[in-house]
């Protein structure tokens, strides 16, 4: 199907989704011979990156593969339903309506954007507004993307793509995205190449419909650690699914210090611990944190999650607040006036939002928890370490001094093991590797709900 509002045949993500499902599987049946074939750091790291524990309880989809925070099929947009409880999507939860708040920033930021494009790289970035590629996304380090990475632009393009990035996300959100991004090239040095996606342009936009004030459209902005969609309906904006994570997070890279999550980690705890013993009862799991615990990830746009923990009618008013400003810190990295509307909507399902831990809570703690309700999902996950293995006694670290120690310790680790280079679910989970999402549930990632309510209505 052509796009007729910018007159370029979308490329169909079907093959690439092909591929990704296939790394998936193989990682999967295979372990480290089947990584092998991939190749590079890449190789090492793809199925720790995206693999889960998951709970007991929750699967990827009812009939799908195993549960987890990337082993999944990527699906087609056609086939998308979104995070359910019971595979049912809870109806009436989204509506076309104006917020007040201006999308005329984003959209002159991406229709600048998009024009500065050449032909080619517009043939590799526009698709249609419903395309499959919205689902197409991955938080491994890989090169194996659609779209124009930040590397490939032009300096003028380049400025564009970021005025983009700036128009959209909040100041917070803004620094956050670029600290994850350095860190990735920080990644690269520590492992001794940055030719490939371990740098802090190996990022891709690509955009979704045509940058208008009145039919919907998007855009993508994809990498390792880093995954932000973002739709646009008049002046109601949909920022999720958001990946973000790092790894290390806390570090002194080229005379700057770090230290990426220090706000979900400390909001997280201030909240634990106002609870009271029942209470506290009902948040904690009795399972034992693994090395990777996020269930919602890369390819888990149908995952089924029951509710679990402590429900936010339980909690005082203090407490709910609390929960309340946990989901900020979150929701705060998309531009404050949008933040402000999902707020309300997160506030008004208040009562009926869980809060559920898994781990110890002490400060250092590696520690899982989410926040769930009918209109949002947030995951925080300490994970065990993949490539950075900070030195015992300092959290700061020089990568061209590491570089040829941390390869050769990767190169003779076992993956697994939790020791150096190991990871996954076995591996000994640290705060200095962190992954994070938050979704819309009950099918509006991505905008569906609302696409599908702009359809109906004006259409």
């Amino acid at each position: 199907m052509v796009n007729s509002t910018n007159g370029h045949k979308p490329r169909t993500p079907a093959a690439h989704r092909s591929r990704r499902w296939f790394m998936n599987k193989a990682l999967l049946a295979g372990g480290v011979s089947a990584v092998a074939v991939m190749g590079g750091y890449a190789a090492t790291t793809a199925g720790a990156e995206e693999t889960s524990s998951a709970d007991a309880t929750a699967s990827a989809s009812p009939s799908g593969p195993p549960s987890g925070g990337g082993f999944g099929q990527t699906i087609a947009y056609d086939d998308f339903v979104g995070v359910t409880t019971d595979g049912t999507v809870v109806d009436d939860l989204y509506a076309i309506h104006s917020t007040g708040v201006s999308t005329t920033p984003v959209i002159r930021a991406a229709k600048s954007f998009v024009d500065s494009l050449t032909d080619d790289q517009k043939s590799a970035t526009l698709f249609d507004v419903d395309a499959d590629q919205w689902l197409d996304w991955t938080n491994v380090d890989s090169n194996d993307r659609d779209g124009v990475a930040l590397r490939d632009l032009t300096e003028a393009q380049y400025a564009l793509g970021m005025k983009l990035l700036k128009a959209s996300l909040s100041a917070r959100g803004l620094k956050q995205a670029n600290s994850i991004r350095k860190l990735n090239h920080f990644l690269g040095e520590y492992s001794g190449d940055t030719s490939k996606a371990l740098n802090e342009d190996a990022y891709w936009f690509t955009v979704m419909g045509t940058p208008s004030a009145t039919d919907a459209w998007g855009f993508q902005f994809e990498g390792h650690h880093l995954v932000i969609n973002y739709f646009v309906l008049g002046d109601q904006v949909v920022m999720t699914p958001t990946f973000m994570g790092s790894e290390p997070t806390k570090i002194t890279y080229d005379g700057v210090d770090y230290h990426l999550f220090r706000e979900e980690t400390a909001a997280g705890l201030k909240l634990l611990r106002s609870l009271n013993s029942t209470q506290l009862s009902a948040a904690l799991s009795t399972a034992a944190k693994t090395g990777t615990d996020l269930i919602a990830g890369a390819g888990q746009d149908n995952a089924v999650l029951p509710y679990a923990g402590v429900k936010g009618s339980d909690l005082n008013h203090r407490q709910q607040q609390l929960l309340l400003d946990l989901a900020e810190v979150y929701v705060g990295y998309q531009d404050e006036g949008h933040a402000r509307v999902r707020m309300r909507d997160i506030e008004k399902h208040l009562d009926d939002t869980y809060f559920y831990w898994i781990g110890e809570y002490e400060d250092d703690s590696a520690f899982y928890y989410r926040i769930h309700s009918p209109v949002v999902l947030i995951e925080y996950d300490a994970e065990s370490p993949l490539a950075y293995h900070e030195d015992d006694d300092s959290a700061s670290a020089s990568a061209s001094a590491t570089a040829t120690a941390s390869a050769s310790a990767s190169a003779s680790a076992s993956p697994g093991t939790g020791g150096p280079g190991g990871g996954g679910p076995t591996g000994t989970p640290t705060q200095q590797h962190i992954h994070t999402i938050i979704r819309t549930p009950n099918g509006n990632d991505y905008g569906v709900d609302l696409l599908k309510l702009h359809l109906e209505t004006d259409h």
